[in-house]
């Protein structure tokens, strides 16, 4: 069994004490012998195991979580546990607190994420299995860890843990009668698409930037930021508008055929998901867009061709 450990995990156990590293690649060593050692944890599709930091000479005690595939294992997280053990040196024991604190900090966060986006994505298609069900046929299977690190590779910048948990639930959706699932009819884009289109806007950004050459500052043009990974698209059929998550920010923005507008900025992946969620929940309470159905699928009505408007049926709620 193949074991892979994220740079950023890497990074932490350096952080974390000397003899972390030899801990984390001994774990290694007894996962790709026992890939099911661990114990599931409230994240999606990881499994945690700890490690008793006592038999390595400066080690604390770890907690690990990693996903487990058919033919391989990711380590994703590291966290040094709470120690039982007070310090006599003061100064040193605060400083060590204050790292540990940070690790787990970041560790904690992440975590959150994972579950606000994973709870948000199960309303959202727990809604469309009980109402619409032809709109909940048309989303993929989640995709895999390998896909996705694929696609890190293509984009050249690292997948925020909120979009690569999103993936991980679902590869994409493929709609139902045109219509995609989300506000606006919109369609969460496949990796695929995904690639192609990124592709294609830094290819404009780089013959713009060969334009920009002979151009005072003051005129020069942004395209395309490397930073911006196309996200949703205007339908499940048209890729060439929607919305993109700027990895630098956290923030969605749109994007277009044309040149970006700058400071184009929505929500988080996290309040697009929970608005969209809430407007399912309670429609009479939906600001941005108001959700319906025509038979099994979900259709937003700021979205709906007049030629379908006497068979959109509003939700009630």
């Amino acid at each position: 069994m193949k074991v892979e450990i994220q740079p950023d995990v890497r990074d932490t156990a350096s952080r974390l004490g000397a003899d972390v590293p030899y801990a984390l690649k001994a774990l290694a060593g007894q996962l790709a012998d026992d890939p099911d050692m661990g114990r599931p944890s409230e994240l999606p599709g990881i499994l945690t195991v700890t490690v008793d930091g006592d038999m390595f000479d400066d080690c604390p005690d770890l907690s690990v979580g990693y996903l487990r595939e058919p033919d391989r294992i990711e380590i994703r997280f590291l966290e040094a546990l709470p120690s039982s053990e007070t310090s006599t040196d003061a100064p040193d024991q605060e400083q060590g607190q204050t790292r540990d604190e940070d690790v787990s900090g970041g560790v904690v966060a992440a975590a959150a994420t994972v579950r606000e986006v994973a709870d948000a994505w199960r309303r959202i298609t727990g809604w469309l299995r009980q109402h619409a069900p032809d709109s909940y046929a048309a989303l993929r299977a989640g995709a895999s860890p390998a896909a996705i690190a694929a696609l890190e590779e293509v984009l050249g910048i690292p997948i925020p843990v909120e979009l690569r948990t999103l993936w991980m639930l679902t590869g994409g959706d493929d709609g139902a009668d045109g219509w995609g699932c989300l506000p606006g009819n919109m369609a969460l884009m496949n990796l695929d698409a995904v690639a192609a289109r990124y592709r294609l806007k830094m290819g404009a950004q780089t013959r713009q930037a060969a334009l920009n050459a002979s151009r005072p500052e003051e005129e020069r043009i942004t395209v395309w930021e490397a930073t911006r990974i196309p996200v949703i698209a205007l339908g499940p059929a048209d890729h060439t508008m929607g919305l993109y998550l700027d990895a630098a920010t956290g923030y969605l923005g749109f994007f277009s055929g044309e040149i970006e507008a700058p400071g184009d900025v929505l929500d988080t992946l996290v309040t697009y998901l929970e608005e969209a969620a809430d407007m399912l929940d309670a429609p009479a309470l939906a600001a941005r867009d108001k959700p319906g159905l025509i038979g099994g699928t979900l259709v937003w009505l700021s979205s709906i061709n007049p030629a379908h408007e006497q068979r959109w049926q509003p939700l009630s709620g």
